[in-house]
């Protein structure tokens, strides 16, 4: 039924923000189209403290990146010229394709009001949109269908799930949601998908049993239907979907294939990928490649 559990590992994104690092993971790399993800605080700093939390410009291809936030806020500034503050309840959903860079900044006190924290995730691209066009959209919260009953709140991020669906463009068959459990709720996951998996955010879960916790993903085997309890009030986020295949990773690049990776570091390094118009005195140079020969090992874990 549970086919591996993990546990997110601290990473870094910028001097003074540290995540919970959940994918890729050693001996899971994906679910689904789901390949990164990390969870971020909540951080609570002074104000002269929040530009130590800022991620400069740094480049991507081969995968959407996807920002969800529980507090505070967070402007996104891109090569395509966009410009967004993204508020708790909304997605961006910015599609790298063939190339782009971002920033992610923290400039307004209000950014931290109440503590920051968010989800970022990464959807790799099938093989015939890895050199799409880059795109960016912001979907406000009354775009994306909330579901509740009886101790169960929930909203649909992207995808379709337990009868739910959006407009949130997506390039394969996915499912993404943020859940809300009441003490003593059963729950269960949306059908229909090969690879599923659940992430704690807060709070704690009992299956079969066992008890599980804030930090962990449980991701499932193809055709089981578990049974989740909520042991206190819990927040999950629910992801999951078709595989792909393969996908090499380097730092923030994904693609099919390993030479699309290396034209990608060359890229960078030789300033072919436009920096964003209005965030482009500062960015993130290319990382020292450790990686080892192909065949003796898989690449770094990547940074968002």
């Amino acid at each position: 039924m549970l086919d591996i559990l993990i546990q997110a590992r601290k990473a870094s994104i910028s001097n003074g923000l540290e995540v919970r690092r959940i994918l890729p993971f050693r001996l899971r790399r994906m679910v689904g189209p789901f390949i990164f993800m990390d969870h971020a605080g909540p951080v609570n700093v002074s104000p002269a403290q929040m530009p130590a939390l800022d991620v400069l410009p740094h480049p991507h291809i081969g995968l959407s990146t996807v920002s969800y936030l529980f507090g505070g806020q967070v402007t996104h500034r891109d090569s395509l010229g966009v410009e967004q503050v993204i508020r708790p309840g909304e997605v961006n959903w910015m599609t790298a394709g063939s190339g782009i860079a971002h920033s992610e900044r923290f400039e307004d006190p209000a950014a931290l009001a109440g503590g920051l924290e968010m989800i970022q995730t990464w959807v790799a691209l099938p093989e015939k949109d890895e050199e799409s066009n880059p795109a960016f959209d912001n979907y406000k919260p009354d775009q994306l269908p909330v579901f509740t009953e009886t101790g169960v709140w929930m909203r649909l991020i992207a995808g379709d799930a337990f009868g739910l669906g959006n407009q949130v463009k997506t390039h394969s068959p996915l499912f993404y949601l943020h859940v809300v459990l009441a003490p003593g709720t059963r729950f269960g996951l949306p059908q229909g998908y090969t690879e599923r998996g659940v992430y704690v955010v807060k709070g704690s879960l009992e299956m079969g049993g066992r008890f599980y916790e804030s930090g962990q993903l449980l991701v499932f085997t193809s055709g089981t239907d578990p049974v989740l309890i909520a042991r206190e009030p819990t927040t999950l986020m629910l992801l999951g979907g078709e595989p792909l295949g393969k996908r090499y990773i380097w730092w923030n690049f994904v693609s099919s294939r390993q030479e699309r990776i290396e034209q990608a570091k060359a890229d960078w390094q030789a300033g072919r990928i436009q920096l964003p118009p209005n965030d482009h005195d500062q960015f993130i140079p290319l990382p020292q490649d450790n990686s080892r020969p192909a065949g003796g090992g898989p690449a770094p874990e990547p940074l968002s």
